[in-house]
């Protein structure tokens, strides 16, 4: 290769000298923790020098630095063999290592993202590489940046489907700025991995997904230089074939050795061994200083210029709202993203690719990969990043919108057609279990927007509120209920109709405040007054004015959700009012998986239409007792 500088005898002896520090600090850590996996360090030690002192360009007083190249460990159990690297560069110090998964310690079996060198929190294994595609296609597409991303893999995840759709992603994008590296050491957890040590089987399904792809001994540093060293042209794959557990004689290319740390004395003598293969050398590395090409970026103070511009009675869906609000958001912050899974159509962000095509990522029918790409892109604060698809599928991403959390990435996203809403299109495309999975992951915010103009704050909203964002979102147009000067707030919910003789609350949201409206209308008739809540945010949800104006109607509290009962809005306000003496709270949700059919007609039929609300409400007041 005309650009490769082959390392000298002397650095390449440093080199290997580091892999053995890193050996040896694993086992010790390893052992002192009585956790972790030392084997699946061990397979990786050459791998980690090489890149670390030999490939990689970035600054290691600042991991973080936005021109630095980024490193994903998507085989996260190799934690110690991570942490060993950053001892190296003098960032950690070598005691810091030892304090392995103790409970005051920073330095978990799996990467997480508290510790400053991680990108993103790893554990389950498959989603390394998506993350890095988003990293990757915003260093080409959004920093024009000569920033590179490289990803370790196990040979074990190479069995997760989401590995493949983020493989035919970074094909389809031509993410040359993209070096995955398969640390092939045939054993899983507990049996070997499919295809074992058949590293040209690796080879051919790479090549055939437009990668260009390269085996090597991944013991060896001279070959891992070079094939580090190769100019790219499209994403690379390293294929490295390698021995797990290699420098512990009795675990080498054994079974039943994964997630084992070596007993004291055993780790003594393996120690002992590898310090005597450790020469004396006067030279010493240091990472490549990386290219100063990145545009800084500010997410700071990021919101809508102008207040909503809809009139009290216009129609729209939220769906469209959300599209148009994000159209919106984008013409005037240039980090604003999006991404959508073949469905923009659908879920309006088409407005904001007609507008701004460079800043709309197609993810294709590939919706795990699209929540990890999403998790790159936001990393690192480098954009501002919303995903929509529909809302039903979100729920094969739950792995990835687990590990966003744990990561505290920055994401946005909205889920269209949620519940009955989907009509005809059947149960399958009904998104009735959403609020359920997003309420529950760690520092989540769930928006349940009613009209066009809630939407519309809730995209605002979620622009600055930290953390990842939830916004649910119906297929239906429904009217505006609210003026474009309403003041909205994370955790505050709205008394969107109420009388000094109220004897019922009813709290609502999305589509269902307007069946709510309408038996309101209803019920006046008979005399009957209702106060109608919307709570605006599902998560947090703001149990104190629910509870203060449940009070002011003689505790009748009745909530009514296009949703499953299991974990919506019903149960979120019962967990706290089973605390509260002299309520009665009775819920309306979706009782069994519905059918196809007319909105207005399966509102009906599964008892959360404005009839149901009417009869709940009398029900009520004759003194019934039913919590459903």
């Amino acid at each position: 290769m005309e650009d490769y500088h082959k390392p000298d005898q002397q650095t390449v002896q440093v080199l290997r000298n580091i892999a053995n520090r890193l050996r040896i600090n694993c086992i010790k850590a390893t052992t002192a923790a009585g956790n972790g996996h030392p084997t699946s360090c061990c397979s990786v030690a050459e791998i980690m020098s090489v890149l670390f002192f030999h490939t990689m360009r970035y600054r290691p007083e600042d991991p973080r630095h936005y021109n630095n190249d980024r490193f994903l460990l998507s085989k996260g159990h190799a934690a110690p063999a991570l942490y060993s690297m950053w001892v190296e560069t003098g960032f950690l110090k070598e005691n810091e290592m030892f304090s392995l998964c103790h409970a005051d310690s920073s330095h978990e079996s799996h990467t997480m993202h508290k510790q400053h060198f991680v990108e993103v929190a790893h554990g389950f294994l498959g989603q390394g590489l998506g993350m890095a595609c988003g990293m990757a296609y915003t260093g080409k597409y959004f920093d024009k940046s000569s920033y590179r991303v490289f990803c370790l893999m196990g040979d074990g995840e190479m069995s997760e489907g989401s590995v493949w759709e983020a493989m035919s992603f970074a094909s389809y994008y031509q993410l040359d700025n993209l070096v995955a590296i398969l640390d092939i050491n045939r054993l899983g957890q507990s049996d070997t991995s499919p295809l074992q040590h058949h590293v040209e089987k690796y080879h051919k399904r790479f090549e055939a997904f437009g990668w260009h792809a390269i085996i090597v001994d991944g013991h060896s540093v001279e070959e891992l230089c070079k094939a580090l060293s190769q100019p790219r042209h499209q994403p690379t794959a390293i294929i490295a074939k390698t021995i797990k557990g290699k420098g512990i004689p009795a675990a080498e290319d054994k079974q039943g050795w994964h997630a084992k740390p070596l007993a004291k004395d055993m780790a003594d003598m393996v120690v002992k061994d590898l310090q005597s293969r450790i020469t004396n050398s006067s030279k010493h590395l240091y990472p490549s200083a990386p290219t100063e090409d990145s545009p800084p970026v500010s997410l700071r103070n990021i919101r809508m210029p102008s207040a909503p511009s809809y009139k009290a009675g216009e129609k729209i869906s939220t769906r469209k709202a959300y599209g148009m609000a994000l159209a919106k958001l984008g013409r005037y912050y240039e980090r604003v993203v999006a991404l959508d899974g073949d469905t923009n159509n659908l879920t309006y962000s088409e407005i904001f690719k007609n507008e701004h095509p460079n800043r709309f990522v197609e993810c294709y029918i590939a919706q795990q990969n699209m929540v990890s790409v999403a998790v790159g892109c936001a990393a690192r604060d480098r954009n501002l990043v919303f995903a929509s698809t529909l809302a039903s599928f979100f729920t094969r991403t739950h792995d990835q919108l687990r590990m966003a959390a744990m990561s505290e990435s920055n994401v946005k996203l909205c889920g269209s057609h949620c519940g009955l809403s989907s009509g005809e299109e059947g149960p399958s495309l009904m998104a009735l279990e959403d609020l359920a999975m997003f309420r529950a992951l760690p520092s989540s915010t769930v928006f349940y927007p009613s009209d066009g103009v809630s939407t519309e704050k809730a995209t605002d909203l979620a622009a600055t509120t930290k953390g990842l964002c939830y916004i649910r979102t119906s297929r239906h147009d429904c009217s505006i209920i609210y003026n474009s000067n309403e003041d909205f707030h994370v955790g505050q919910a709205k008394v969107v109709y109420q009388s000094k003789d109220d004897q019922v609350t009813v709290v609502a949201a999305g589509m269902m405040i307007h069946e709510a409206l309408a038996a309101a209308e209803h019920l006046k008739k008979e005399r009957i007054s209702i106060r109608i809540i919307d709570p605006f945010t599902i998560k947090p949800l703001d149990y104190k004015t629910i509870i203060d104006h449940g009070r002011a109607t003689r505790g009748r509290v009745l909530t009514v959700e296009d949703h499953y009962y299991e974990g919506g809005l019903g149960e979120a306000l019962s967990s706290v009012m089973v605390n509260e003496q002299g309520y009665n709270l009775h819920c309306l949700a979706v009782s069994h998986v519905p059918r196809s059919g007319k909105p207005h007609e399966l509102l009906k039929i599964y008892g959360i239409d404005r009839d149901a609300i009417v009869q709940a409400v009398r029900k009520m007041m004759s003194g019934s007792t039913n919590a459903k």
